[in-house]
């Protein structure tokens, strides 16, 4: 039998908003949506100097603490002695501390003498010392007092430094060629478009944006500031008729779903890059996905979109000007941490050192601007590998700065481990991690570097620990990147490990421009304890099967997988 009742049509849903304000309204669709609405980040400063300053942590209101707080810098860190396995399933309020981590925003990396002196007093009068360079050039700080904060900033801002839009729902800093204006073989110097762009993040215009949002320019060959993971990055090329400028790149992001950022083929001048910066960030404001904060970064609206659209939009609808098709950069031909000494262009030198894994303690930063008082340098530099370069030293002086540098664990030629290990912050302090990270980064490298003493690599290993899936430390984008995690024991208890990565990098010397994410093997997972005795027997592997000119991360990916564990 058959019905002769009339089908019904298929019910069509209507596609939930993704709160972009040029196609959804402002409406508010989240918390952080709603906070952002009600008051702008940038107007706490007022009630920290005048209020909580003055009536301790318990006085701070919940929104200000965990959302505003950022817009200056400023985040909770982690309680003491709050394990690991309890990540995620505690609250802000059982995890977290009544100090604070502080960001200073150094966009660039560029410090003088004066600053770095500054940033020293800071770490050992309010921070108990600490301070750690990030892979994005800033200088952080832990053990932060509330009552302390009016007191850092007086003391930031009479040097020319602040904390503004460290954090938050903003432009970060800017990440900038740490040689910028100072290389002799670099393309253009990036001096001018950092400096117009970082007056443009102290605007009101761009201080609620649906999530982070990250910039890098660089006008060196060496491409050394990671634009490939960035939101916004402007990378030096020579135009065959416009002469120097920029290649223009969007969409990049690690975290848990991780994207490299995509070419839009536009050349961009010096005079038209704060333009097309205020372009592409105006089009995250107004078209970025803010209903789930998952999906609220510019990468997923560049993958929905695609290039074409998305350059399309940027001319008509932001500049109202087309631009001009431009080249890609050029494989580098020298690497992009800077490592060791080099020539300026006005005939002096800067020297890049390596830091354990960017931390930089407050009597470090004491006595490295003795040192360069002593050699007569004013200029230091933070770069996104999180390590130092010291400019300005006169060829005369440049092998006793290298040997008042190394006295200080400052080597101008480390061990291959130690100079491409790099660490996120880690259970000490952050309320994300899951394991430890600093220390085990300082101990590995330095057992490695020992033990492989015999071999000569053909280029240095990238080593990658994160303390979380978040990839503060790029785990995605090493030769062997670490994600930190509780593994399972035999006697059915947990010790701290990591999920292993290998293979990821960015455009480089070894690589070309074949950048690619690492790829993860089924099951290979390392206990921390048992951390070097694996990258160890990986690199003895590596050497004995690796092809003539082949690198590391191409050996990693062709290998078999018994050979990867």
């Amino acid at each position: 039998m058959t019905s002769s009742a009339p089908e019904r049509p298929a019910r069509t849903r209507k596609p939930k908003p993704e709160g972009q304000w040029a196609v959804d309204g402002r409406e508010p669709l989240n918390h952080n949506e709603e906070f952002k609405a009600e008051d702008d980040g940038f107007h706490v400063r007022t009630r920290i100097e005048e209020r909580y300053s003055k009536e301790g942590f318990a006085s701070i209101d919940g929104d200000d603490l965990h959302g505003r707080f950022r817009w200056w810098g400023l985040y909770t860190q982690r309680k003491p002695g709050v394990d690991g396995g309890k990540t995620g399933s505690l609250s802000d309020a059982e995890i977290e501390d009544e100090y604070f981590m502080m960001r200073v925003r150094l966009d660039g990396g560029t410090l003088t003498r004066e600053q770095l002196k500054t940033l020293a007093t800071i770490s050992t009068e309010f921070a108990r010392g600490t301070a750690d360079i990030t892979d994005r050039q800033n200088i952080q700080y832990h053990w932060i007092r509330i009552e302390d904060v009016p007191e850092i900033w007086r003391r930031l801002e009479a040097v020319g430094m602040d904390t503004v839009s460290a954090c938050g729902d903003v432009p970060r800093v800017i990440l900038g060629s740490p040689v910028a204006g100072v290389a002799e073989d670099e393309i253009i110097d990036p001096t001018p478009v950092l400096d117009s762009l970082k007056e443009e993040v102290r605007k009101l215009e761009f201080s609620n944006l649906p999530r982070k949002y990250k910039t890098a320019v660089t006008g060196h060959p060496a491409l050394d500031v990671v634009h490939e993971i960035n939101d916004c990055s402007f990378v030096g090329v020579n135009h065959p008729e416009l002469g120097p400028g920029y290649d223009l790149w969007v969409g990049g992001a690690l975290s848990v779903q991780p994207f490299l950022g995509q070419r839009l083929g536009a050349f961009v001048t010096e005079d038209q890059a704060l333009d097309v910066w205020r372009g592409v960030t105006g089009i995250f404001r107004d078209y970025g996905y803010r209903r789930l904060r998952n999906r609220a970064r510019l990468k997923f609206l560049v993958r929905d979109w695609g290039v074409e659209k998305f350059r399309q939009v940027l001319q008509d609808e932001y500049l109202g000007y087309q631009l001009a098709d431009g080249p890609a950069p050029q494989r580098p031909s020298t690497p992009g941490d800077h490592m060791g000494v080099h020539n300026q262009k006005d005939g002096r030198n800067y020297i890049g050192v390596a830091p354990r894994a960017g931390r930089v303690p407050g009597q470090l930063l004491h006595d490295l601007a003795d040192v360069m008082q002593r050699f007569g340098s004013d200029r230091l530099r933070t770069t996104p590998h999180q390590k130092l370069l010291i400019l300005d030293i006169d060829d005369a002086d440049v092998d006793d700065a290298v040997v008042a540098l190394q006295a200080l664990d400052l080597p101008t030629k480390p061990g291959a481990f130690r100079r491409s290990t790099m660490a996120c912050t880690g259970i000490e302090f952050c309320k994300l991690a899951i394991v430890e990270t600093k220390e085990v980064a300082s101990q590995v490298m330095d057992e490695l570097d020992r033990r492989l003493e015999d071999v000569e690599l053909p280029a240095p290993i990238s080593l990658h620990i994160n303390g979380c899936p978040n990839s503060c430390a790029r785990i995605q984008a090493a030769d062997i990147g670490l994600k930190g995690q509780l593994l399972p024991t035999d006697d059915g208890g947990q010790k701290p490990g990591y999920q292993v990565h290998l293979g990821g990098g960015f455009s480089s010397v070894e690589r070309g421009m074949d950048a690619s994410l690492g790829r993860t093997v089924r099951g290979l997972k390392v206990f921390q304890d048992e951390l070097a005795d694996y990258v160890e027997k990986l690199t003895r592997r590596f050497l004995e099967q690796r092809e003539p000119e082949e690198s590391f991360a191409a050996w990693t990916i062709r290998a078999e997988e018994d050979d990867l564990k």
